[in-house]
């Protein structure tokens, strides 16, 4: 299947407190490679689920495609992770306003991905073969998540010792002359298991540019990509196991003009202690150490203007939660996490009028922060009736903040260090009318704090300069919803909800007045995120219809500003997603994914449009034997022109009509 509210998934086993009293077996040593199961109140706050088969199954074969299933998904551009700049890639829910930083909180086994200095987040480096499940929350606050979940929070959990072949391997062909090349190891070790995973792609890329506006240095957007995988699970008793993973990844791209080229990479490691006993333990700390590299060609003159030459960044942190034992209608949650971020910022600006090209700037920047929190969390089942609610508390610094620069433009700024305490709660009710009918309702904050990058570099993406802003206060969220799922029939599963979201002190790229082309990162008043989101799910025979609908009527609320009761940049009104999967138990299969995205505007003045768009994407497996399935993959199959950047004409466009041909093993 392919995804399905929470709240009826749950409604099909045992709450997690029931299944605490159980007295495991000592002899039995069973080994999930999974964290602690989800508490019983966590369908109240509309969490959706893509399941592995789908994850697999999409005709990118990434997991940013992937994730537009759930309509309201967005990254700042509408470029997957191929031709985009990597510093855009931010995720973010419900419409609350585009910006280059994740206003969504995502975490793979319960670590958060985003980069420690930009706030973007890796897609290339998520692997869909390596998952086993993602669940999406759009709103819900940060509970027990950890701070930056303003808009919801993507959490994706590694795949599971039996979704994992011995040995597997798949190798594509597709258009532009790109490659795409997995394989994985997975044996048993002791009680436990190993799985060794790579990934290598790339691709003489399509070309961004319209026809009307190329030049003789216009350049198709390359792309080489790799990134390796280790995970590590081993039993160190009938209730407790140890998780590690390791990830490197390296990306390189590039983007509208010939030099024009960037480079993300990352080496990112991580241990985790679960024990399932009567006190039930989930304790995880984690290092990552990224760094971003990226040349700004003129549009004019075709030289390099800037070369943003190196930003090194490390992510540290920590996270324990304990679940004691309080009786079989109650889960407890209380626990501390913590995060530490720190990066520079290295690069130099070009004279891009003249042959010679000469440096005429050197700027380096950067600062750290640091988050701590502490909560607590407790879901009550009375019956059909299931409360939740939680609170927290949060400790956040930024400190050691500079810019300087020497040559045009000098400058030696160190900015005050900063501190404060911010408090979150939330609180949610689901009530099971019947095994087919489920009420639900949450009211919960959050708050998110700008990235280092926000605070100190400005950007430049031709003809636009964005200027950073050093007195950026945090984003903080309130927000209210209330949903119903209904399954009428067998087979058959409905879901809607209604949502009011406020945005108070968003982070903006704000046009300055008299001056078109210059932006400034802004605390704007606030935004409001008003909407429904319906999901439905179908499967009758080997059919399987599923699909996602979001409307979000999103308005800036900043008095005396150009831009005040407009809609906020990026935000589209509606966006949908459906599939049609034919899927036997045996023998061939094929799916087909319809997605609308609606108008939305590039700048916060809502001078520069970007059309709605409307693709079809199409898989084929066809099951050779031994293992081996031959698969075709279709993107974009009639070619519909996607608009990803309009900067007052400059534009850019998405992936084009893209075929793969290809097999896959498992054995």
């Amino acid at each position: 299947m392919k995804y399905l509210p929470l709240s009826l998934v749950l409604a099909a086993i045992p709450t997690v407190a029931a299944a605490a009293t159980e007295a495991p077996d000592p002899d039995r040593i069973v080994v999930t490679g999974e964290g602690l199961s989800l508490p019983p109140g966590t369908p109240a706050y509309g969490s959706v689920i893509i399941d592995r088969d789908r994850l697999t199954n999409s005709a990118s074969g990434r997991i940013e495609s992937v994730l537009g299933d759930v309509a309201g998904f967005q990254q700042f551009r509408r470029s997957d992770s191929r031709s985009a700049n990597p510093s855009a890639q931010g995720a973010t829910l419900r419409a609350l306003g585009g910006n280059a930083s994740s206003r969504t909180l995502v975490l793979l086994d319960g670590v958060p991905m985003a980069d420690p200095f930009f706030g973007y987040i890796p897609f290339s480096a998520l692997v869909p073969d390596r998952l086993s499940v993602v669940r999406v929350t759009r709103g819900g606050g940060i509970g027990a998540f950890g701070a930056g979940a303003v808009a919801g929070t993507i959490e994706l959990a590694s795949a599971t010792r039996d979704q994992l072949p011995t040995f597997a391997a798949s190798a594509f062909y597709g258009s532009k002359d790109a490659t795409e090349l997995t394989a994985s190891l997975t044996p048993d070790l002791g009680g436990g298991y190993v799985s060794l995973s790579g990934r290598w792609d790339r691709g003489d890329g399509f070309l961004t540019t319209p026809r009307d506006q190329r030049v003789a240095a216009t350049a198709p957007a390359a792309y080489d990509g790799w990134s390796t995988n280790l995970r590590a699970v081993a039993p160190l008793s009938a209730t407790s196991e140890i998780q590690f993973r390791g990830t490197i990844f390296h990306d390189e791209r590039t983007l509208r003009f010939q030099g024009a080229d960037s480079m993300s990479e990352g080496q990112d490691a991580s241990i985790r202690f679960i024990s399932r006993g009567a006190w039930q333990v989930d304790a995880l700390a984690y290092i990552q150490a990224r760094n971003f590299s990226n040349i700004v060609i003129s549009a004019s003159t075709f030289r390099k203007s800037l070369d943003q030459r190196n930003t090194p960044s490390t992510g540290i942190g920590g996270r324990i939660e304990l679940r004691p034992p309080v009786g079989p209608d109650h889960v407890l949650r209380i626990g501390a996490d913590t995060r530490f971020a720190s990066g520079d910022m290295f690069e130099d600006a070009y004279n891009a009028n003249i042959a010679a090209n000469t440096v005429t700037s050197r700027r380096h920047a950067g600062g750290e922060q640091i988050t701590t929190g502490v909560f607590a969390e407790d879901d009550w089942t009375l019956g059909r009736l299931v409360l939740t609610g939680g609170a927290r508390a949060d400790r956040w610094t930024i400190s050691d903040g500079f810019y300087r620069a020497s040559g045009t433009g000098a400058a030696n700024n160190s900015f005050a260090d900063r501190s404060d305490w911010q408090f979150s709660g939330r609180v949610g009710a689901l009530y099971r009318i019947s095994d087919a009918l489920a009420l639900r309702g949450a009211a919960y904050s959050g708050f998110r704090l700008p990235t280092l990058n926000e605070l100190y570099r400005p950007f430049v993406v031709f003809p636009i300069t964005t200027l950073a802003n050093a007195a950026l206060t945090p984003e903080k969220l309130k927000g209210v919803e209330a949903g119903i799922d209904v399954s009428p029939v067998t087979g058959l599963t409905l879901s809607a909800t209604g949502f009011i979201n406020r945005l108070d002190d968003a982070i903006a790229n704000v046009t300055l007045v008299n001056r078109t082309n210059t932006r400034e990162r802004q605390n704007v008043d606030h935004i409001t995120a008003k909407g429904i989101e319906l999901t439905a799910i179908g499967r009758v025979s080997d059919f399987l219809l599923s699909a996602s609908y979001a409307y979000s009527h999103s308005t800036v609320h900043a008095p005396g500003e150009g831009f005040d009761g407009l809609t906020p940049a990026q935000s589209p009104r509606h966006a949908a997603s459906a599939t049609l999967a034919w899927e036997p138990k045996q023998g061939p299969a094929l799916s087909a994914t319809l997605r609308y995205v609606g108008k939305q505007y590039e700048d916060d003045l809502q001078k520069d449009v970007l059309p709605h768009a409307l693709t079809v994407d199409a898989v084929a497996r066809l099951p050779l034997g031994h293992g081996v399935t031959l698969v075709a993959r279709g993107e974009n199959l009639f070619d519909e022109e996607v608009i990803t950047r309009n900067a007052g004409g400059s534009i850019d466009l998405g992936t084009p009509r893209t075929l793969w041909i290809g097999f896959r093993f498992a054995g």
